[in-house]
């Protein structure tokens, strides 16, 4: 039987074991909270994003979860810069041409503030001059910081970014640093 993990990767963790770089105190990775032999990460989570990361010790599981040929839904809490207008979510729900070429098509809409959302560490910076809006994202696709692209190339840069769900997992009320059985 497969092991599933579902982790709450804090801001600043690199989703690896092992950091390749110089050994610094600034840049933790998964070894820090996870001491589970055999299990590796289905996917990346960037080290300035938070939420959901799958470790699996299955590598047929962890490829599906992970190759955007099988089109495994992602979900992801953006808070951006700005208010995005109907016209912006539109493009987004097309899909966007990004230098890498056009993205697949997307779910998005404007959403509350995330319930039961944690402080992040360092805080995100405040403007009094510039609002700031969460959003809903699903991508089927897993470009090396797609979302991040995709809502700056429709005129709101990403601020915060939280996977909240991958495929059938979610991250639910699960604590940032914490782990459970998926």
């Amino acid at each position: 039987m497969s092991r599933i993990i579902l982790f709450n990767k804090p801001w600043g963790v690199l989703s690896q074991f092992t950091d390749d770089g110089p050994p610094r105190p600034d840049r933790q990775t998964l070894a820090a909270y996870i001491n589970v032999p055999g299990v590796y990460p289905a996917g990346r989570l960037d080290r300035d994003s938070e939420g959901l990361l799958i470790l699996t010790d299955d590598g047929r599981l962890q490829a599906k979860i992970a190759n955007p040929k099988y089109k495994s839904p992602k979900t992801y809490w953006a808070q951006v810069e700005g208010v995005p207008d109907d016209a912006a979510l539109d493009a987004l729900r097309r899909g966007v041409t990004l230098k890498d070429g056009p993205t697949r098509p997307a779910r998005a809409r404007r959403m509350d503030e995330p319930p039961g959302l944690w402080p992040r560490n360092p805080p995100v910076r405040y403007r009094k001059s510039v609002p700031d809006t969460w959003i809903e994202l699903t991508i089927t696709e897993g470009r090396n910081r797609q979302v991040r692209r995709m809502t700056a190339a429709v005129g709101h840069p990403t601020l915060r970014l939280i996977r909240a769900r991958v495929g059938r997992w979610e991250l639910g009320d699960l604590p940032p640093g914490e782990w459970r059985d998926g």
